[in-house]
């Protein structure tokens, strides 16, 4: 079994913090092979009735395995899952919990308890690049292509197959038993056409009439993507001066494999290098902090910056996302600075080995790695 070591040791370090750790992250992400690779852990699947019927009580189920190291996969399955973790905070506080699901925990109406401050969290994103090391495969078009869920990121080919699979998948365990929605092919097509312009300004309003449903409804369809981890919706920066965009959001999606797959790529070029090279920049971004409160900024001239972290009583820190050293323009960077003078500028390129800082038009801009930059902003 190859072990995530990233993963493994951030799970070990929450649990010194709290007992109680809830594991998310998409459907095949690898939630379930990562909690079995926890060294002395005993594991149980909710999914089972036999598994199900042992936790009618909980008090006595914890009595079963107290001080003990345990897993409690799609724990959601569970009628009343959030009192048996609660009892365990409490009561129990030397049994170590890992539970898991596919959505976070506000999603499913079962927990009525989202055991603030007796829980730690973890989200699972789809393959980093700590994961590729573990797995012995660098290539960031191998992994660009197929994605980062790992089976299908391990397969020798394109598993186009896998594509369809998860989402019939996705539909029947996450949407019909989280959410209990109808109307599949409006969902589906709503999805798919995301997918196609992943990474682009959303319009409720352009989605309308091809998924044949309302406004209200495709916001709803966006807000059950976002608690399925599917999407991640990235709101504008702004502090609310005049030139700036303050309303429309964009939405990138969980995966690169599957914008591959909707696009219709075999093949990368410089073009959908890029692309993708922005996806997987956000998604390094998400699991290093473990927040999904990454911004980008437009002003209304449409100069634009891929990524805006926000720091309480600090200045923010843009990030301008390019795949080729010859790739820039310094219009937006310009602009940005124009209008937030004392913050931090990066330009996180796939081609550098190291970190420099370059002086132009009177302000400092930091040519960076992505391994460099994460260990400046973690």
């Amino acid at each position: 079994m190859i072990k995530r070591k990233y993963w493994l040791k951030k799970i070990d370090s929450l649990w010194k913090e709290r007992s109680v750790l809830w594991l998310s992250g998409v459907r095949r992400a690898g939630k379930t092979v990562l909690s079995q690779s926890l060294p002395q852990v005993e594991y149980f699947d909710c999914e089972l009735p036999r598994v199900r019927g042992l936790m009618a009580d909980p008090e006595k189920f914890l009595h079963s395995v107290r001080n003990k190291k345990i897993v409690l996969d799609e724990i959601h399955r569970l009628d009343n899952p959030s009192e048996l973790l609660k009892i365990a905070a409490d009561y129990f506080p030397k049994t170590k919990i890992l539970a898991t699901g596919s959505s976070s925990l506000t999603a499913s109406a079962k927990f009525k308890d989202t055991l603030a401050g007796r829980k730690a969290e973890l989200w699972l994103t789809p393959i980093i690049s700590n994961d590729l090391k573990d797995f012995n495969k660098l290539d960031l078009q191998h992994r660009f292509l197929l994605g980062g869920l790992p089976p299908f990121f391990l397969s020798k080919n394109l598993p186009e197959k896998y594509f369809q699979e998860w989402m019939d998948a996705y539909w029947a365990k996450d949407i019909q038993e989280l959410f209990r929605l109808e109307r599949r092919s409006s969902f589906q097509k709503f999805l798919e056409l995301l997918m196609i312009q992943s990474g682009g300004i959303f319009e409720a309003s352009k989605f309308s009439a091809p998924c044949a449903v309302s406004h209200t409804t495709i916001a709803n369809y966006l807000h059950v993507l976002e608690e399925t981890y599917v999407v991640h919706v990235l709101r504008p920066f702004n502090t609310y001066k005049k030139t700036e965009i303050i309303a429309a959001p964009k939405v990138y999606m969980f995966d690169t494999g599957f914008v591959c797959y909707y696009r219709g790529w075999h093949e990368l070029g410089t073009k959908e290098l890029g692309l993708l090279w922005e996806h997987y920049v956000l998604n390094e971004l998400q699991a290093h902090l473990q927040s999904r409160q990454i911004r980008y900024w437009r002003d209304k001239q449409g100069h634009e910056i891929d990524f805006i972290l926000e720091r309480r009583g600090l200045p923010p820190i843009a990030i301008e996302v390019k795949w080729a050293n010859h790739d820039f323009d310094i219009s937006s960077l310009k602009a940005f600075h124009h209008q937030y003078p004392n913050s931090e500028i990066f330009v996180v390129n796939s081609e550098l080995s190291h970190t420099f800082v370059k002086k132009i038009n009177g302000f400092n801009i930091k040519f960076t790695n992505l391994s460099n930059l994460l260990k400046h902003i973690v």
